[in-house]
């Protein structure tokens, strides 16, 4: 088996030529450089650089000493945040675990749950109704301390949890990551004396998955978080800038992307034909909407799980506008084999695969998809995941941390920020009549 992942863009060779992305090695390299020399936009936010590889043995052995605490005395952890504070995280554990551990009764570890990530009121009442009666924990993820989703969460949750088991219990059951310095959450932790973990300064939300905020929850989850480091540490070295462009992968996915981009293909679907990856499609469209969707420019990133999606949106894919891409993660080898049986009377004619491995029927309609869309107008670039494991998820997400650092300045746009973010907050605290948004509050009032 191959023992890192792979790309490949010769299903977009007939859309964007060889000698167009390799006129363009020089610039990703340069971009390349310009990350690690910390000379461009946003220099101040590429604390995840180097992460993987600066992470340290007490670090990894703390964090897995309080993961093994809330593993032992709770039978549901809530992690709380929202986008990178619970995306990389979510991302990492369902493509890694059972995707029905959750409904056995001799679970070896907690449910992981979470909240913070919408405003639903039905979801955090059914939540904290689903907690009653147990014995959980809270992860709770935040910078500030204040951004509204998670602090309403964490607010409702902790009074369950100190009115279910007392204060002086529950704060055993907290976790604080967040600021090292600053911001209500840090001030409360401190107070009430939360096992407490930093969220580097100079690592932004979409950029966190290996640090705590990304590794207690999938350590909690009873994942190798060491092996996840070393896939990522590997894909340090593999996408340095000393690495030639043409076994760069991180630099060719940037290129190929861009000159896609500018010959029309404004979208690029994310397909993925396992459907533990869901979520990590769900992490990739923040990691790069986020860091590229400015100055009126940027690639719109999509997601769709095939099969699934297939039956809904691929009429769209096959022959609607023709401005989409997609690149495609290939998982090679499968953690389990599952054999089509005979059956004497085959009413549903499936004799014919009887004895194959229902993976070979999964990769046939991954390839029959592939040539269809090509045919139909829609590049395809593959990236094949050897098999879902702790080091080649690490390896995945460095890979597209990487990628879209380089492809966020050869688009010429800071990938680090994330302004327009700031428009709805302003309107829905003004909204709120939230204290100091007065003004804006009389203004919006106006406009209604």
């Amino acid at each position: 088996m191959n023992k890192v992942i792979s790309l490949n863009v010769d299903k977009v060779l007939s859309f964007v030529s060889k000698e167009k992305i390799d006129a363009n090695a020089a610039l990703a390299k340069q971009c390349n450089e310009t990350l690690h020399k910390g000379t461009g936009k946003g220099n101040d936010f590429l604390g995840w650089l180097n992460l993987p590889s600066s992470i340290s043995e007490d670090f990894l052995a703390d964090i897995e000493k309080t993961a093994a605490l809330l593993r032992e005395k709770c039978e549901v952890v809530v992690v709380v945040g929202i986008g990178g504070s619970y995306l990389g995280a979510r991302a990492v554990i369902e493509s890694l675990s059972n995707s029905f551990d959750w409904l056995q009764r001799d679970r070896k570890v907690p449910v992981i749950v979470y909240a913070g990530q919408n405003i639903g009121e039905d979801y955090i009442h059914e939540l904290m109704t689903f907690l009653k009666g147990k014995s959980f924990g809270i992860i709770n993820i935040s910078k500030s301390g204040t951004t509204t989703e998670p602090a309403l969460a964490f607010r409702l949750l902790k009074q369950q949890l100190e009115a279910a088991v007392g204060k002086g219990e529950a704060k055993n059951l907290i976790v604080a990551i967040t600021d090292a310095a600053r911001g209500a959450l840090h001030t409360l932790a401190k107070k009430e004396g939360y096992k407490m973990y930093v969220i580097p300064d100079n690592v932004g939300g979409r950029f966190s998955v290996l640090t705590p905020v990304g590794l207690l929850p999938i350590a909690v989850a009873g994942l190798n978080i060491r092996e996840i480091v070393a896939g990522a540490t590997f894909m340090e070295k593999e996408t340095a800038p000393e690495v030639a462009f043409e076994k760069n992968i991180a630099e060719q996915y940037a290129v190929t992307r861009n000159e896609l981009y500018k010959s029309g293909k404004k979208i690029e679907i994310l397909a993925n034909y396992n459907p533990k990856l869901h979520f990590f499609a769900e992490w990739w469209k923040q990691l790069y909407g986020e860091s590229e969707g400015k100055e009126n420019k940027g690639i719109f990133n999509a997601s769709v799980d095939f099969t699934t999606d297939l039956h809904s949106m691929g009429q769209w894919i096959q022959e609607g506008e023709r401005t989409i891409f997609e690149t495609v993660l290939s998982v090679a080898n499968p953690n389990h084999a599952v054999n089509v049986p005979m059956d004497e009377e085959d009413l549903d004619g499936l004799n014919f695969l009887k004895g194959k491995r229902v993976d070979f029927v999964n990769k046939m309609a991954e390839l029959g998809t592939q040539l269809a869309h090509v045919d139909g107008g829609v590049p395809n670039i593959k990236i094949e995941i050897p098999q879902l494991s702790e080091n080649y998820i690490g390896q995945l997400i460095y890979f597209f941390e990487k990628a879209c650092g380089i492809s966020g300045y050869i688009l010429g746009v800071n990938p680090f920020d994330q302004p327009g973010v700031e428009a709805y907050k302003k309107n829905m605290f003004a909204l709120l009549n939230k204290p100091g948004f007065e003004k804006e509050h009389e203004e919006i009032q106006k406009r209604l």
